[in-house]
């Protein structure tokens, strides 16, 4: 199994997306109070936890944060834990926090994969989603991120916004091409239920696209990236090349361990999976007592983490290898789901290539429904 993957969640924003529901606050006053519990945190699990191969720096908006204080993030990670010295070590940014002085500043932290949250390059949309930034930012962050010597540039973008023209939508992906970035996540938005997003539908006020709309969107999405070379990996992930994929995602995808550190972040090693309390404040009190800041836990049976593989491989270009799943969750998928398998073939939302059991561009369009086989 790979070497397990390092999360650490920075609870700070300047603003709030209509549509995140992430943990977050736009007051910067405990940051402080957040990096000693941070450390503490780090003390807690440096045993359990011993060595990592990738290290994820999400939010939240890392960007918020100085490069001094985000350095000294990596720093205290490296004293705590052993980092692999060609680990995958990313950071989210905000279009709107960088420049080519900063992003410098970033990569000579050893920092060696960007992420940038531009979400599309129409001005209306972004203003809709309550962005921070603009198309000329967005713009800027990109040209600044090559020219500070990053090669591993990451960008997220976002369809299926009310009132959202797929033209808008294409336009933004050409454009987003024309910098070749090394990775695409395109996502579809979501609803969920306490953002200004969901309560703006439960009230009315806002209606979302209907799914023949959004599977238009998924498959012009799929089309015009592999037309370009890109390899659709995962239902929302493009990489130019396989050794471009998310190396931290893909342990998500797989049951590979991770250790997650911030308020609300959520943490898995193999059986047993637990999440931090959404509250800064809670965080800080509970590590203050050296205390796991844990708000919930739970012990995963052989059946629960048969399912939950089912429902991450066939999210995945690569599928489940029959063999493998057989030896590592002790269920033959050939022998009990037989014909189950052959009705979704017939139905061309799976194919069986190489011992693997993988989803077609239409299966991975419907990926959740999949797993309930």
């Amino acid at each position: 199994m790979d070497a397990p993957g390092l999360y650490i969640h920075i609870p700070f924003c300047r603003s709030k997306c209509l549509y995140c529901g992430f943990y977050s606050t736009t007051s910067l006053d405990l940051t402080e109070d957040f990096f000693d519990a941070l450390r503490r945190e780090m003390d807690i699990y440096r045993t359990e936890f011993s060595g990592f191969d990738t290290v994820y720096i999400g939010g939240g908006t890392p960007s918020v944060l100085s490069v001094k204080d985000l350095g000294a993030i990596l720093d205290v990670a490296a004293n705590k834990f052993t980092v692999d010295s060609q680990a995958e070590i990313t950071v989210e940014v905000n279009p709107a926090d960088i420049d080519l002085t900063g992003l410098k500043a970033l990569r000579n932290l050893g920092i060696n994969r960007i992420n940038i949250g531009v979400q599309s390059f129409d001005d209306d949309i972004l203003k809709f989603l309550g962005r921070r930034h603009n198309r000329r930012q967005a713009l800027s962050a990109l040209t600044a991120s090559e020219r500070a010597g990053f090669d591993n540039i990451g960008m997220d973008l976002i369809y299926g916004v009310p009132g959202q023209e797929i033209t808008s939508w294409t336009d933004t992906l050409n454009l987003a091409l024309s910098f070749n970035p090394a990775h695409l996540s395109c996502y579809q938005l979501t609803v969920e239920p306490d953002t200004p997003l969901g309560i703006g539908q439960a009230k009315g006020e806002i209606s979302m696209p209907d799914e023949e709309i959004l599977a238009d969107f998924f498959f012009q999405t799929s089309g015009i990236i592999e037309k370009a070379g890109y390899i659709h990996y995962e239902v929302s992930s493009f990489a130019r090349n396989v050794e471009l994929q998310s190396r931290h995602n893909q342990k998500y995808w797989d049951h590979t361990p991770y250790l997650g550190l911030g308020p609300a972040a959520h943490s898995f090693d193999g059986c047993r999976r637990w999440s931090n309390h959404r509250s800064i404040e809670a965080y800080v009190e509970d590590l203050k007592r050296k205390t796991p800041p844990v708000a919930a836990s739970e012990t995963l049976a052989d059946e629960h983490l048969r399912l939950e593989a089912l429902f991450l491989g066939l999210r995945t270009k690569r599928g489940i290898r029959f063999e493998e799943y057989k030896l590592r969750y002790g269920y033959d998928l050939v022998l009990e789901k037989a014909e189950t398998i052959s009705l979704l073939a017939e139905r061309g939302l799976v194919e069986i290539e190489d011992g693997r059991l993988k989803p077609t561009l239409a299966g991975m369009a419907v990926a959740d429904s999949l797993a309930l086989i």
